[in-house]
């Protein structure tokens, strides 16, 4: 339903772009001109910084109404997107070695002329000229050795999808749960872990499911995901724009084919549509789940669509499974088979477990972490986080092959390499009791270089106490750069739930 208000313009983007999994450069970095002359830099840098600040001002009014009002329906947000300081803004934001698409335009020289193009391109919003074009299909591999299929998107589809994607932000970061953490701003996995730490530590948990949904991104329905945008966004110029992404295309060995269903992994706007189709096909319907179904306590974290629901009792845990099937089903998802699993899992489990004479509690995956039954030094229950051994041994993988094709560079170069990769692999795997795993991941790594350098040729020989000196110069000791998460979320919570 449509509620009066002053003015039909409203909505609004407030933060960096969302993208898979990282976050989005600052502001300040996203309006960053790096090719321009150097005497109109000062004056362009200026400009865009004081233009990329009226269009945030603007989206924040945007948000307060999304916020204040959950059932407002926005009729005036085209304006926002093919705003020039809000394009202009979207293209300093996008990556400037991403491969190109389909018409072999690149970041680079997209921006050649970039004031012209942009005008243009607004031009085009307005008059409703605009055409997405086809997204081009590419593969990378996982670390289960299959490949993950990915969009790759022109350089101008790009932009739009940025600019709009900033504008829905506003209205849809007012309607998101507290348990979503997947491709959202100022979001990312390790709070989703904090969160699920500390709900099961905090939380009567005794049974966990971990439920992936089977083949998402390419599982979601166009009709449904239109009439979901529509309960919020009343602009029909928006929506057409929505769909002119969805019926785009994807070109793979020269053909392009159409479908109903799914949503290219890899485009801006993309994790922003996975999350309002499960925002309203799985969100909302487990709040309403817990509040009247449940007869013990349920926590639930989400990050895009790998999910963990903790319970009290058992009975809820296998009464949820059977419904949450049910109700994916009418949407056209499913549960992964293999992937979904329930287990036995909390402070007692292990002893439970060993009255019935059932061994240890089991495992569960999430954000690559292998998640434990452990116990701490004082003997209290702890959940352990180990990196997942599949992901430990793939990243060594890759970096042996890297060294393969490095084999003949100096011993400086590939230093610094290495010691970006190590000190990334701590940035990302440095939770406190993963100290071990960090350690042989080192060891890892200081293995394949030795013998990278010793196949240099014949008389590479190298002993153990030179390579030591080596280690000891270029990769750097494990680190622990996360603090314990009931120190960080207690900051970030403030007394609010982060799993409900």
């Amino acid at each position: 339903m449509r509620r009066p208000g002053k003015s039909d313009k409203s909505i609004v983007p407030k933060k960096p772009a969302n993208k898979v999994g990282l976050q989005n450069s600052t502001a300040a970095e996203q309006v960053e001109g790096r090719d321009l002359p150097k005497g109109n830099e000062m004056q362009q840098n200026t400009r865009q910084t004081q233009g990329w600040e009226s269009v945030q001002s603007a989206l924040q009014l945007v948000h307060q109404k999304a916020k204040t009002d959950k059932k407002m329906q926005f009729t005036a947000l085209m304006h926002h997107i093919y705003n020039v300081d809000n394009l202009r803004a979207a293209y300093y934001s996008l990556k400037r070695k991403a491969a190109p698409g389909v018409d072999k335009e690149t970041w680079k020289s997209y921006g050649e002329e970039l004031e012209i193009k942009l005008q243009d391109l607004s031009e085009k919003l307005k008059r409703g000229a605009y055409q997405a074009k086809p997204v081009r299909r590419a593969y990378i591999p996982k670390a289960d050795g299959k490949q993950r299929p990915l969009g790759v998107t022109v350089v101008e589809d790009k932009i739009v999808q940025k600019a709009a994607v900033e504008v829905l932000n506003a209205i849809y970061e007012a309607d998101f749960a507290g348990f979503s953490y997947g491709f959202r701003p100022r979001r990312h996995q390790h709070k989703a872990l904090d969160a699920l730490y500390a709900g099961i530590m905090t939380r009567k948990v005794n049974w966990v499911l971990d439920a992936d949904i089977s083949d998402y991104f390419n599982s979601i329905s166009h009709s449904w995901l239109v009439k979901f945008v529509e309960h919020r966004i009343a602009d029909k110029r928006v929506v057409r724009l929505i769909q002119k992404w969805l019926n785009a295309g994807v070109l793979e060995d020269g053909h392009v084919t159409y479908n109903e269903e799914g949503t290219p992994q890899g485009g801006s706007a993309s994790p922003l549509m996975s999350n309002i189709y499960l925002h309203y096909v799985y969100d909302l319907w487990v709040q309403q789940w817990r509040k009247r179904e449940a007869n013990g306590e349920v926590i639930v974290v989400r990050f895009a669509d790998d999910t963990i629901v903790g319970f009290q009792h058992k009975s809820d845990a296998e009464r949820f499974v059977k419904e949450l099937k049910e109700r994916l089903g009418k949407f056209g998802l499913k549960l992964h088979p293999t992937k979904t699993r329930l287990i036995e899992f909390g402070r007692y489990a292990a002893e439970k477990r060993e009255k019935r004479g059932e061994g240890k509690p089991e495992t569960f995956t999430f954000l690559g972490f292998a998640h434990m039954c452990g116990v701490s030094r004082d003997g209290r229950f702890t959940v352990q986080r180990k990196t997942i051994k599949k992901r430990l041994h793939a990243k060594v993988k890759e970096v042996q092959t890297e060294l393969k094709r490095r084999m003949h560079a100096t011993i400086r170069d590939t230093g610094q390499w290495l010691k970006q990769v190590v000190t990334g692999h701590y940035q990302y795997y440095g939770v406190p009791g993963n100290y071990e795993a960090l350690d042989d991941f080192r060891y890892l790594v200081h293995w394949n270089w030795r013998r990278a350098l010793r196949r240099r040729s014949q008389k590479g020989y190298i002993t153990w106490e030179r390579m030591n000196e080596i280690i000891n110069r270029w990769l750097p000791r494990p680190k622990i750069c996360h603090e314990h998460p009931l120190t960080r979320i207690g900051v970030i919570a403030r007394g609010k739930s982060l799993v409900r």
